[in-house]
């Protein structure tokens, strides 16, 4: 994983729309079936505020929930985990290793063979097609 970024808040909201900042800066998510437009061909799911790889296609299914949902990031040095005990619940939370971006959460009832569902918020992913 290539350094850390980190940058000022303001910095932040110059560059992201405000959905995007929303999301990503304030743990923030967006409505279920708002974000999940991306194409089915092979690529890459990058991080939308630092572009760093973070989900395969080939790893990515229709979960039913509403957001993008994975079985596996693309590699398990390009997400972070952390305990979120928001909205008197007691969740997984997944974000950027790179950047701290806030990308959604992780739930033991995915398919296998990982048994786990990333359940992403698509604002914060962009869709890069393989070369």
């Amino acid at each position: 994983m290539p350094d850390k970024i980190i940058k000022s808040d303001e910095e932040w909201r110059q560059e992201l729309d405000p959905l995007t900042y929303e999301v990503t800066r304030n743990h923030g998510t967006e409505r279920a079936f708002t974000n999940d437009d991306f194409p089915k061909d092979p690529g890459t799911f990058r991080c939308a505020c630092c572009g760093a790889a973070l989900f395969d296609q080939e790893t990515k299914y229709d979960s039913g929930s509403g957001w993008p949902s994975f079985y596996a990031p693309l590699d398990q040095d390009a997400v972070g985990l952390s305990e979120d005990t928001s909205h008197f619940m007691r969740r997984t939370e997944v974000h950027c290793a790179r950047c701290e971006a806030h990308l959604g959460h992780v739930f033991p009832d995915g398919p296998q063979p990982t048994g786990l569902r990333y359940c992403m918020n698509g604002v914060a992913l962009r869709f890069e097609p393989e070369a």
